[in-house]
């Protein structure tokens, strides 16, 4: 074996195990794989669910990507061939840590597995049950979890108080923030693709029509607002989903509705920021909320609610208001019609701030590497591959 081959099989791997590509899920496991970008570990990504598809490998910023093509009713129960699946995976190269996205996945590695796991954890109430914090428990000397905000972090350390503070961390979503930007299209071309008025003000919103989401604050709360708005005004929302009836009847019911636009279900919607005056979040506690940082990239200014993830992202570069309360909404709102050009200006310079120091994946990869529960697994993690 030459000198070159040698070092090829003694290189570490690590192993991302997601449960699927679908919505914001692949670029979290972009999103992970660069963190090992200019590092001596390679790699793989495995995704549970989900055919192959080029534009996956391509979009996850791994060496090498494999598709078990899992479908949902496949993984339920014990998961037997999954588990015999990834066992066989885990053998053929030299693992040092795995990275699991969401709790099937971190099961599943538990259970083929001997790695160390750090557990990714998307969403709240995900240790509620109690048959997952026995299994947290039973495998506690090999896993870590790791929240998407410091809210789903302390949601976890709640669930399992007995645990180390140091076991239970968080590590924020973020973006690669140049290439968002270069994604995004200016303000005409964006009104224009999304049939937007081209001199209205527009308020924007981009989420599945789902109570978590809340947009019935929000249509409520446009309206409230909507006599000392522009009078052009128009709330532009962008997801689809099963309360769009409901939606629009509250529209209609407030007479509002030819000022509420419901865009649909619209691919790559964070190329379209640009065309919003203001973007409303009005989630009932967002785990993070990418789309602010998708906003952010386009120096849109920020409402949104002060629980969850969100207030991590929003506070001191936009508006808070209380979960559900339509009137500090509406306030809201109408002080943010106001903002003048330089004001705007100054915003999204702050906003530019808050994303190179704090979401990009420069600023998160730091963090990542000084985290504790790394130290005994990938140590030397920053010396060249």
């Amino acid at each position: 074996m030459s000198s070159s081959e040698a070092t090829a099989a003694e290189q570490p791997w690590v192993l991302q195990f997601c449960h699927g590509y679908d919505g914001p899920f692949l670029d979290c496991a972009r999103q992970y794989a660069s963190l090992f970008a200019g590092t001596r570990y390679k790699v793989l990504t495995v995704f549970l669910t989900g055919a192959p598809a080029p534009e996956v490998v391509s979009g996850c910023a791994s060496d090498e990507v494999l598709f078990l093509d899992y479908r949902s009713k496949d993984i339920r129960g014990l998961k037997l061939r999954a588990i015999r699946d990834l066992r066989a995976i885990a053998r053929s190269r030299p693992f040092v840590l795995c990275l699991a996205h969401r709790f099937k996945p971190l099961y599943i590695a538990a259970l083929a597995t001997a790695l160390p796991i750090i557990g990714v954890s998307h969403a709240f109430a995900v240790y509620q049950r109690w048959p997952r914090r026995l299994f947290a428990q039973a495998f506690r000397r090999r896993l870590s979890l790791l929240g998407v905000s410091e809210a789903v972090r302390d949601d976890i350390r709640r669930c399992l108080p007995s645990w180390p503070a140091e076991r239970i961390e968080a590590l924020h979503n973020r973006i690669d923030v140049e290439q968002v930007r270069a994604l995004q299209v200016d303000r005409h071309a964006a009104r224009e693709a999304l049939r937007l008025p081209p001199q209205a003000w527009i308020v924007g919103n981009v989420g599945r029509l789902h109570a978590d989401k809340d947009q019935a604050t929000l249509i409520r709360g446009f309206a409230a607002a909507l006599p000392d708005l522009p009078a052009n005004s128009v709330l532009a929302i962008l997801g689809s989903g099963r309360l769009e009836g409901t939606l629009k009847a509250l529209a209609r019911e407030l007479d509002v509705a030819s000022q509420v636009l419901f865009l649909g279900q619209v691919p790559e919607a964070r190329r379209y920021f640009k065309a919003f005056d203001v973007f409303a979040l009005s989630s009932d506690h967002e785990p993070f909320g990418m789309v602010l940082l998708e906003a952010m990239a386009a120096g849109v200014p920020l409402i949104a609610t002060a629980c969850g993830g969100a207030r991590e992202v929003v506070e001191g570069v936009g508006v808070l208001f209380p979960l559900a309360d339509d009137a500090a909404l509406a306030q809201a709102l109408r002080h943010l019609a106001l903002v003048d050009e330089q004001q705007r200006q100054a915003c999204a310079a702050a906003m530019q701030t808050a994303l190179k120091e704090r979401f990009s994946d420069t600023a998160v990869s730091r963090r990542f590497w000084a985290l504790p529960m790394l130290a005994s697994v990938v140590e030397g993690g920053h010396e060249g591959r």
